[in-house]
């Protein structure tokens, strides 16, 4: 089915061309030998007429008596044309980048919102953009903004903002598709700016700082948890272990000294405690 439909899309794009691709006739044949017959005759002057130069990023599609001479376009380089029967139209085909204007749209959870994107495309076939479409440039931007409007009127906002190269890719196809016959090649489109309404963006925001501040206490309960677990087992591991409360006082004199504070206490030992303790 694929295979079905690209013939059918080569034929159609063309069969414009084709048509233009009929013989001359009698009456347009005998113009043409005139018109070169006289440009023997000024063979000086009307060579500088006849030839023609198109850059190496150039084609140039050839008219005789408004029928297009060749399925290829000439160039680069030097073509002859004959002066009074032929014309020709240059066509670029570099990639050519242009901006999609801001598009107000509403989104399928019926949110309004504002975005702008980016596409690149070339020329592919210089004769179908020629002879296929009026002004292939301009028709391709518009183009590009009514499917701008119609991809991101089936995705939700959350899709919109988090899932952009998804949308990037379905404009992508979508765009080459329908301007294959125009002989335009689609490279690459992006979304480039998302804009929400006030209301919602001050929304979004107190939503976010709600979640921080839950997650904060959450963390913070989790810490003390942790914290009061650490105290118990220090406490077990000192009770076991009379000398190491010792050491802790030693530790704790030692910190104290450090501050250069003008009260120093100093704890009492252990042993003389423990006399006391005993007794109770």
């Amino acid at each position: 089915m694929e295979m079905e439909s690209e013939i059918e899309r080569g034929h159609s794009k063309t069969d414009l061309i084709n048509e233009s691709k009929g013989g001359l006739g009698c009456c347009g044949w005998f113009i043409v030998v005139i018109s070169a017959f006289f440009n023997i005759l000024i063979f000086p002057i009307s060579i500088f007429m006849s030839i023609k130069i198109v850059k190496e990023y150039e084609r140039a599609v050839i008219f005789r008596l408004g029928r297009i001479t060749a399925r290829k376009a000439k160039g680069p380089g030097i073509f002859f044309v004959i002066p009074c029967t032929d014309s020709f139209i240059k066509v670029d085909l570099r990639t050519i980048s242009f901006d999609i204007p801001p598009q107000e749209i509403l989104t399928k959870d019926s949110v309004t919102i504002s975005v702008d994107g980016v596409v690149y495309f070339r020329v592919s076939d210089p004769i179908a953009s020629v002879a296929n479409i009026t002004d292939a440039d301009y028709s391709t931007r518009l183009l590009a903004q009514t499917t701008l409007r119609n991809v991101l009127g089936t995705k939700n906002l959350s899709e919109v903002l988090s899932d952009r190269e998804s949308i990037s890719l379905s404009m992508q196809t979508t765009l080459d598709e329908a301007t294959d016959s125009w002989g335009i090649k689609v490279e690459r489109v992006e979304i480039k700016d998302v804009k929400l309404p006030q209301q919602l963006q001050r929304a979004m925001a107190a939503e976010a700082e709600a979640s921080r501040e839950a997650r904060a206490r959450v963390i913070a309960a989790e810490g003390e948890m942790n914290a009061s677990r650490a105290l118990k087992e220090a406490s077990l591991v000192i009770a076991e272990s009379p000398s190491a409360l010792q050491l802790r006082y030693l530790q704790t004199l030692s910190t104290i000294a450090a501050e250069r504070n003008s009260t120093i206490i100093f704890p009492l030992p252990i042993d003389m405690m423990s006399h006391f303790m005993s007794k109770k």
